[in-house]
């Protein structure tokens, strides 16, 4: 099986807060990508690079742990959808104004559309949109 991961579910597993559904959402989805792929759109790497940047120079991680979370993302099977730019300016677009999404999370939205596979997300207005969409959520 592949879904889409939304950047949402991969911060919780950096930082391990949040309410703590959230957090078993998260765990859940964790060991759904060590068994199954998943695809996030290109963007995926500057959201979490700018969380992670963002994180350390507000005293928040060292870099050593920033350096320990990459690895361990990098080991896993996520994909960079390559096609992401071709659909940002028409396709995602419209979801970000139908949705009143920002674009990031359209982004994800389009790519679980376009794929037809599910959507991993912790992000309560991109849930909203999702099943607007007809976009099935990666069950708790």
């Amino acid at each position: 099986m592949r879904f889409v991961l939304d950047n949402s579910v991969t911060m919780r597993w950096f930082f391990s807060d949040g309410k703590p559904s959230d957090l078993a959402y998260a765990d859940k989805v964790l060991a759904d990508v060590k068994r199954w792929s998943s695809v996030v759109p290109v963007t995926w790497g500057l959201e979490v690079s700018n969380v992670l940047a963002r994180a350390e120079s507000k005293g928040q991680v060292t870099k050593a742990k920033t350096a320990r979370f990459i690895k361990m993302l990098d080991d896993m099977n996520i994909a960079a959808d390559k096609e992401t730019f071709k659909y940002s300016m028409s396709d995602t677009l419209e979801l970000a104004r139908t949705y009143k999404l920002s674009a990031y999370d359209a982004s994800y939205l389009e790519l679980a559309l376009r794929l037809d596979i599910p959507l991993a997300t912790i992000d309560e207005g991109l849930r909203k949109a999702a099943k607007k969409a007809g976009v099935k959520i990666i069950a708790a």
